[in-house]
This record gives C-alpha cells, structure tokens and sequence, in this order.
C-alpha cells in the first residue's frame, strides 16, 4: 500500500488526463480527428499551443482564463474538466492504494471516471452522448472482468455468468425499461438512447450491486436539481413571447407548430434498438458504419453542426450528468454505500420477521 499523502500523485496524474479530456470534449461531437491536427490549437486563433498553454491547472489560472496567442477568453470549463478528474482520480487513488490495495480496480474505475467525466460536459453542453465514449466505458468493464476471470479473483462471476455482463444486462433493463414503460404510458420518448447505452457500460464496470446504487442516486440527484433548474428558468419561460408580424411572425408559429408535433419515437424501433444494445450492434456499427446507419437509421460519426444554431430549452433536464455523477460517486465510495446498503436490508429483514412472530402470536 501507498502510504496517505501519495493521493497527491493520482491529482497530478488526473490533471494531466484532464487536459487530454478536454480535447476530447471539444473534437468528438464536432467530428474532429483527435490525432488530426496532431497538436492541440486555440479555437478561435488556430494557433498551435504549447506546454506553456497546456500545463494542467496552471496555465489557465496564471494566463487568467486567456488565450496566449491572441488573447480570446478560454472557457473556465478546460480548468474544471481538469480539477474535477484530478479530484476524482486522487479519491480513487486513496480508496484503492492506499485505503486498500487493490489495483485492479482503482485503474478500471479511474478510467471509467475519465469517460464519465468527457460525458458529463459533453452532454450538458450538447444534450448528446457519443457512442464512442459508450464503447470505451463498456470495454473498461469487460477488461476488468476478464482480469478478474483469468486470476481467478472473487466478484467475477454474478448469476452464473461475467459479473460484467450482468451489470451491463442490469443497465440496459433499468434505462430502456424506463424509455419503454414511458412510451407506452404516457406515449412520450421517456429517455435518451445515449443514457441507456451509459447505463450499460457504466453497469459493466460497477458490477450490478454498486450500478444498482449508482442508478438510485442519479435518479436523486436528477430529481433534486432537475426541480431546482425548472424553478429557476421558470420566469423566463412563463414571459409574454413577443412574435413579430409578417414572415417572422409566420416562421415563429410554424416552428412552434412542428415541435409540438413532433411524433415520439415508435415502440418498434425502441424494441429494436433495446436488441441491438444488448448485442451490443451499436459498437459493431463504429466498426461498420453502414451496419449502424441499416440498424439505427443514422450515422454514428455525424458532428454536431454549430451552424444550425443547435439550441435546447433551459427547462430540459438532461439525465446523463446525473448518471455519471451517480456512477462516479459509487466508484470512490463503493465500500460505503455498499455497507449502507447491506445494514439496511439486514435492519429490513430484521423488521419483516419481528413483525411475521407478532402475526404468528395473534394467531395463537
């Protein structure tokens, strides 16, 4: 074991994995290459950035927020993107190395965060969750499980099969079978097939038991701020709109027209999808596009096009950050929860059975 103060190192180390993130966040939903351009660059001058711009935490505070180059406001999100994994990855540092030694799992969960967190900003910016994020949290799991497998180690196998396979059924069954149920309830899409496809991977890497746990606190913490959002830019919404007369009047009340009326989507195709996530056709297609665009109906790599003016109503509540928060949390704190947990279906059990005697002795 490493001893307390050496979580210090898994900050750096986050940190640095932070800026890599970054670009990340910025070129997958905008469709850009991150091997081409080989060097990160600023986006509003084009210039190429060098360690004096890239150091980790440092740069953006001593260049206060400021491009270097031609002096263009750099997002507070390429600090936070690097402070927030180097926290997550000291947490699970000092869970894993130095609390307990176990390796395995705190480089598996580490680099589960590190997808967790890319989703986290990409989805709260975009209302998207690329699917080649999904691929790598799913592979993260797969490969920790295997190791467990081949070393013969405890927790590998779950219901007779790959406890990584079971957490990712788990996943599945728990995101879609909200997207299913709230279509043919209220006949309203229930969910994004981004976060179902999340649920999977993130299942994959928890195991059941803890994505169980990571699943109920997403659904708390989406609860407790999604509220506090709507509250907030309620007033906004609830403004008298002021439509202009003539074309734009006319444009304004088509487009008003075609968003209320825009059909969910058929119980088929999320029958369809829900088959194609559980085989996993989805990160086949990244393989062979063609096979996603015959299966799915759209392109795995088409970018977000920042010239449409992509905009999103500020009452939309998107879940993915929540189910990432929840997952992450379940990470650095799995011993924890999991002992919560288990007192409370011992304290529950207990109950039942106090109250199963007191029956028993009315009877007689």
């Amino acid at each position: 074991m490493f001893i307390a103060w050496s979580w210090i190192a898994g900050l750096l180390i986050g940190a640095a994995i932070g800026s890599f993130l970054n670009v990340v966040i910025y070129r997958t939903p905008r469709g850009i290459s991150l091997s081409n351009p080989k060097n990160s660059f600023c986006p509003s001058c084009k210039h190429r950035l060098t360690t004096l711009d890239l150091f980790p935490l440092f740069s953006w505070l001593f260049l206060r927020g400021k491009c270097r180059h031609c002096g263009s406001k750099v997002s507070s999100r390429y600090f936070f993107v690097e402070l927030i994994t180097g926290s997550i990855w000291a947490g699970l540092w000092y869970q894993y190395l130095v609390v307990t030694w176990d390796p395995a799992k705190g480089i598996a969960y580490a680099c589960a965060a590190a997808a967790l967190v890319t989703i986290i900003f990409i989805d709260w910016e975009l209302y998207i969750i690329p699917d080649q994020v999904n691929a790598w949290l799913l592979v993260f799991g797969l490969a920790y499980d295997g190791w467990l497998i081949a070393t013969h180690k405890p927790g590998a196998w779950t219901w007779g099969m790959p406890s990584a396979i079971a957490g990712a059924l788990v996943g599945i069954a728990a995101l879609w079978g909200i997207a299913f149920l709230g279509r043919l309830v209220f006949r309203k899409d229930a969910m994004g097939h981004g976060d179902i496809k999340m649920a999977r991977g993130i299942g994959a890497v928890l195991f059941p038991a803890a994505a169980g746990i990571s699943f109920g606190l997403a659904v708390i913490m989406g609860a407790v701020f999604g509220i506090a959002q709507v509250f907030i830019f309620r007033s906004k919404e609830d403004e008298p709109e002021v439509v202009t007369g003539g074309e734009q009047g006319d444009l304004a009340v088509a487009e008003q027209r075609e968003e209320e009326e825009y059909p969910p989507e058929s119980i088929g195709s999320l029958l369809k999808s829900g088959i194609g996530y559980v085989l996993c056709f989805d990160i086949i297609g990244l393989f062979f596009p063609s096979f996603y665009k015959t299966w799915y109906g759209e392109d795995p790599y088409e970018p977000i096009s920042e010239a449409t003016g992509f905009e999103v109503e500020r009452t939309m509540i998107p879940f993915g950050p929540y189910l990432a928060l929840g997952a992450i949390l379940a990470a650095v704190f799995e011993a924890r929860l999991l002992g919560y947990v288990n007192t409370y279906i011992h304290w529950a059990t207990r109950g039942a059975t106090f109250l199963e005697q007191l029956n028993l002795r009315g009877r007689l």
